[in-house]
């Protein structure tokens, strides 16, 4: 496997607000992306257990010798330099020309101002690094200012975004805007009307114009419009497999507002966005039980810098989907499913979908054409493998599998229901290391493991592609026997790997 290019990360932030978050963001000379965390509310004897996360600029500094480079501003030592590092992380300050303490006037923040300015900071990083492309990070707003860039700017100049910029990972960004659980659209409406803080580019009008080529101030989005929709066909597409979407599903931890922001999003949130706005259908993605922003936040998190890192400098990309299952044909009955991915020697979930956190699969009718089911999309890295110094790498897919009843009225019927009982529970455990110097996969059930997960030694055959001519190598997973009254006995889970660049 080679190893992903190094290319400059550009960070773009967050929605600040009215005039005193404006000001604040811009009395931050990082902007936020060099904030951490002291710890993590898991250890034994109920205690909390001390855990530093130093905050994803640092930990890019120490594990992929990335570099910031400051002289007096990173403006300055950009204009300067002759030449600057592919491994660099730059800050795109969009919010400068409108923060108040600077003297002057500030300026009306604009979308579309701060995407035109992202382009000239992504050109002058690809001339004085000396490379074709970059990478672009960013927290909330700022995956829709890139996307603003992407989708709009470089379009109307009939430039490819490709050619400017690799991939793009964006932490609890609300593609699809930010809806309100409750008010049936009359808070939404009242927001754009009023516009209060600049809040309407969250709203459906606003989004159309800075988000559609050629749409101008007098524009509205057609019916059925939706804005998380990145076009994928055309001459000026960004590609929709070089993006990567974090979805966060705790409100709890989200304090804006003493807690009003969460309360009127609604539980099926990170506290500001909701789940089904956060992500780019067709693009990757990984939910992980993180609020939307705060110490406790999706970008203060172990789960959002390890699938960063990955997604940025892996090699291999690893999908698994559940195929060929038949549920049973019982009226009244709907069927979910619950994921959570772990990665031996890492202390967190790099994935989790569950019903407690209001994101499960839904099975059933809403089971694709093709029939396959996707479970998880992640990423692996050669240099990563082997994070506790086994010498080989050890995934972990925890797959549950449940029944809900309703009555004729829609009703949910709780008279032969045991909650948070699944009708399967397993753990598909994956061993990946080398053999005569190829890669060998390994798989088993946690249910046939006999003793502590730790001390398993993987044995039998090595997992074989089914068919070597595809470019991309796949293996199907039997489940075990005691899925097939629920799943069929045809019922397997598909790995699918392919090269990631």
């Amino acid at each position: 496997m080679s190893e992903n290019q190094k290319l400059p990360i550009i960070y773009v932030r967050g929605f600040a607000g009215g005039q005193s978050g404006i000001d604040q963001a811009a009395a931050d000379p990082f902007y936020g992306f060099n904030a951490g965390s002291t710890h993590i509310r898991i250890g034994p004897d109920n205690k909390a257990a001390f855990y530093q996360f130093e905050s994803p600029l640092l930990r890019l500094h120490g594990d992929e010798q990335y570099q910031i480079l400051v002289g007096g501003s990173q403006e300055r030592f950009l204009d300067t330099a002759e030449r600057i590092p592919q491994e660099s992380i730059w800050i795109h300050r969009f919010y400068d020309p409108s923060a108040s303490t600077w003297g002057g006037t500030p300026t009306e923040f604009s979308m579309e101002a701060a995407a035109e300015s992202l382009l000239t900071l992504i050109t002058k990083v690809r001339r004085k690094a000396r490379v074709e492309r970059v990478h672009l990070v960013a927290h909330s707003m700022g995956g829709l200012v890139c996307r603003c860039l992407l989708q709009k700017v470089l379009p109307e100049r009939r430039e490819k975004p490709a050619d400017h910029v690799a991939k793009l990972f964006t932490y609890g960004t609300p593609h699809g805007g930010i809806t309100f659980d409750f008010g049936f659209g009359l808070l939404e409406r009242l927001r754009d009307e009023i516009g209060i803080n600049g809040a309407e580019i969250f709203g459906p009008e606003r989004m159309y114009r800075y988000l559609t080529p050629g749409a101008t101030d007098d524009d509205s989005p057609p019916d059925g419009w939706d804005p998380r929709v990145m076009p994928d066909q055309g001459e000026f597409a960004f590609p929709l497999h070089q993006v990567f979407c974090l979805v966060g599903t705790d409100p709890t931890d989200y304090d804006v507002a003493a807690g009003l922001s969460s309360a009127v999003v609604g539980p099926r949130s990170d506290g500001l966005v909701q789940i089904d706005n956060a992500y780019v259908p067709g693009a990757h993605r990984a939910y992980v039980h993180r609020s939307h922003s705060g110490r406790y936040g999706l970008v203060n998190s172990e789960e959002g810098y390890q699938n960063l890192r990955r997604f940025l400098f892996g090699d291999l990309k690893v999908e698994a989907a559940l195929v060929d299952h038949r549920l049973p044909r019982e009226e009244d009955t709907a069927w979910q499913a619950e994921v959570a991915l772990s990665i031996r020697g890492l202390p967190i979930v790099m994935h989790e979908r569950k019903s407690a956190q209001w994101c499960p699969i839904q099975l059933g009718d809403s089971t694709p054409s093709n029939g396959a089911v996707p479970l998880v999309h992640t990423f692996l890295c050669e240099k990563l493998a082997s994070p506790n110094g086994s010498g080989a790498l050890r995934y972990a897919l925890h797959l549950r599998i449940l029944s809900l009843r309703t009555r004729d009225e829609g009703l949910l019927d709780f008279r032969d229901h045991i909650e948070q009982t699944a009708d399967f529970d397993d753990i598909l455990v994956v061993d990946i290391g080398t053999e005569n110097g190829a890669p060998a996969l390994r798989s088993t059930w946690n249910s046939t493991i006999d003793g502590p997960i730790s001390e398993y030694v993987p044995t039998g055959s090595v997992l074989t592609d089914q068919d070597p001519d595809l470019g991309e190598w796949v293996a199907d997973i039997a489940l075990p026997e005691t899925t097939w009254k629920i799943l069929g006995a045809d019922a397997r889970v598909r790995l699918t790997v392919t090269p990631w660049t």
